[in-house]
């Protein structure tokens, strides 16, 4: 396998004409012979430059729309025939095969078409055909051709061959030809997954998954393992889709507690207030509304100001300079939110590791998602938790009924168990969170933690009680027994929310009954592990 292939002859048939004149010039400057197609053909022509239409090359009009204008053997001929075998250089010469010694090309929006909601016959036709047959040909010869998928390449390219005499190395040959591979291998993983939506298939028997490179980590978890961020294309707001506007690279964990963060806050409505919602180890250590910015983020703060130090911070609002000055009180990762004022920048500023990122919006958690955890040998695929429940889906079941206060206060921590590790308890009161248990083995553990923390605070906060007194709580899940139950009663919860469906449901209703507090059921439960 050769080093240095020279470049003499250039096929360039692109969808995406960014960068495209400046290519051929610096080519044709070189004295790269030029061929193309369609409107391609027409850009470079219309530039001033020499070009031969490759249907000039085949002998073969293009045809049916389009549709056939690459497939022909003296195109794929010249991209798959190996220059150091006599036999392949013998065919060219016997049928007139002229070596394409590189490929640029681009494919038909096939994922932008679906992402405006085009019909299904308008998809079709927008599904590359020619395009990803010739980057194939051309990758699988890249000991001889040198294959061009992505606009960001050309300056490389460029700067390669002026380095090198008009070749490239292999080297870059090889990397071409994988991201070619990668990009093909996307382009059909976009066409099958919105295939099998648009026939009704949610189970297809093959299903592939792609992504697209936007960083290095400097390690994954921990620091001896490596990692790496890509990004899906769906433009979901969130962490993927932000802008960085100060601080350290983003690490591998802060990514994925700032996408914890962010998805949690967006079940708060901007219409209904301010939200902030404050996120260690993937779990809420504080949610709140309030009547300001400000206001939900003390809130948030004082449910647990120890776990909070060094978490995330989200926001379902643009950030303002009052909300800047207390975040930057102690020592935070990162803020995410729709937007930042340039007062809040500016006091965020003064901290050079904090990471600030905005978006263009909140994420819809009401939106269908798929969702992927790998495992070993495998793939488990579903769709993301976004199952919601209202003030007319709850079912009341003891005696005492819920006021209205109440029922406000346990939806809110229904919102905010749906994101915390299982089993979950979450105590809210006054739209806040005051006690938060996360991922334990047992209910009744994850209730005694939430109420220890609660005291604590309370002790710091030289308040006479804890904040649970009174308070509403949440369990993702049925509870088995009546213990968990009894023990939120004794933190001095008044009224509870939780699925129901339990052997012990009535057990657990007496339990309630007895100790004078009001439940409801969503019949709906959000383990989350």
């Amino acid at each position: 396998m050769t080093d240095l292939a020279p470049l003499r002859r250039a096929l360039l048939s692109v969808s995406n004409k960014t960068g495209l004149i400046d290519l051929a010039k610096a080519l044709a400057e070189r004295g790269v012979e030029l061929l193309s197609t369609g409107g391609s053909a027409k850009a470079i022509r219309d530039a001033g430059l020499e070009v031969r239409d490759v249907a000039d090359v085949t002998g073969f009009p293009e045809m049916m729309d389009g549709r056939v204008k690459t497939l022909h053997p003296v195109v794929h001929g010249g991209l798959l025939a190996r220059r150091d075998l006599e036999g392949h250089v013998d065919a060219m010469v016997e049928h007139n095969i002229g070596a394409i010694d590189m490929l640029v090309v681009n494919l038909y929006p096939f994922e932008e078409t679906v992402a405006k909601g085009a019909d299904f016959n308008t998809c079709i036709e927008n599904i590359d055909i020619g395009g990803p047959a010739m980057i194939r040909s051309a990758a699988k010869n890249h000991a001889f051709v040198t294959v061009v998928t992505d606009v960001e390449d050309y300056a490389a390219i460029l700067a390669e061959l002026d380095a090198n005499d008009g070749h490239t190395t292999l080297a870059l040959r090889q990397r071409l030809a994988q991201t070619a591979y990668a990009r093909t291998a996307a382009y059909d993983t976009a066409v099958s997954t919105w295939m099998a939506g648009a026939i009704g298939q949610d189970k297809p028997r093959r299903r592939s998954f792609s992504g697209t490179f936007k960083q290095t980590m400097r390690y994954g978890e921990n620091s001896h393992q490596s990692a790496a961020f890509y990004t899906d294309g769906t433009g979901r707001p969130g962490v993927a889709t932000a802008v960085q506007h100060q601080g350290k690279e983003l690490s591998y964990n802060n990514i994925n507690d700032t996408d914890a963060a962010f998805e949690l806050v967006a079940e708060f409505d901007l219409a209904d207030g301010p939200a902030v919602a404050i996120i260690k180890h993937a779990n809420p250590c504080g949610v709140a509304r309030g009547t300001t910015l400000l206001d939900a983020y003390k809130n948030a703060f004082d449910c647990d100001r120890t776990s909070a130090f060094g978490g995330i911070v989200a926001l379902n609002q643009p950030l303002d300079e009052d909300t800047a000055k207390a975040i930057v009180e102690i020592f935070t990762e990162v803020v995410i939110a729709p937007g930042a004022s340039d007062a809040a920048k500016a006091i965020f500023a003064a901290k050079k590791n904090l990471r600030l990122l905005t978006t263009d919006g909140l994420p819809d958690v009401k939106a269908p998602i798929t969702t992927y955890r790998q495992v070993a040998g495998g793939m488990l695929v579903q769709d993301k938790d976004t199952g919601y429940v209202g003030l007319d889906d709850l079912k009341v079941v003891t005696k005492l009924a819920p006021t209205d206060a109440q029922m406000t206060d346990l939806l809110f921590a229904w919102k905010v168990a749906k994101h915390v590790k299982s089993n979950a308890i979450v105590y809210v009161k006054d739209k806040a969170t005051v006690g938060v248990g996360a991922g334990q083995m047992s209910r009744l553990d994850s209730a005694l933690i939430a109420a220890k923390k609660a005291e604590r605070m309370a002790e710091a906060m030289g308040l006479p009680a804890p904040l649970t007194q009174g308070s509403a709580v949440a369990s993702d899940a049925f509870f088995p027994f009546a213990d968990g139950l009894m023990e939120a009663a004794a933190a001095g919860a008044t009224c509870v929310i939780q699925p129901g469906g339990s052997m012990r449901d009535d057990e657990v209703i007496a339990a309630a009954d007895e100790a004078g507090i009001a439940m409801v059921f969503t019949g709906m439960r959000h383990f989350r592990h």
